[in-house]
Formats: C-alpha cells, sequence, structure tokens
C-alpha cells in the first residue's frame, strides 16, 4: 500500500508539472499537487512499517 501512494504521488508531481507547461488546466493541476504532498507527507509519517 505504500508503494502505491508514493507511486501516485510521483504520478501526480509529473502531471503538475506538466499542468505548468500546459496552462490550460488551471485549478485542478494544483488540487493533485496537494493530493501528491499529502500522500508523500503520509508515508514519511508511516514510515516502513511491516504489517
Amino acid at each position: 500500500m505504500g508503494n502505491l501512494l508514493y507511486i501516485i504521488a510521483v504520478v501526480l508531481v509529473i502531471a503538475w508539472i506538466i499542468g505548468f507547461v500546459g496552462y490550460s488546466t488551471g485549478g485542478i493541476i494544483h488540487i493533485l499537487l496537494v493530493i501528491a504532498l499529502i500522500a508523500v507527507i503520509l508515508r514519511i509519517i508511516q514510515g516502513r512499517r511491516i504489517l
């Protein structure tokens, strides 16, 4: 689950960068960036717990 969150965060950051280049998607890209940052922060807080 943690790896999935990390992959999603990376994809969202890449989409955010592409959005800055395209500049046509508006505020949706910024929302995606916030979601990506939250996923990274959760990953850092949770650490590498073994279930």
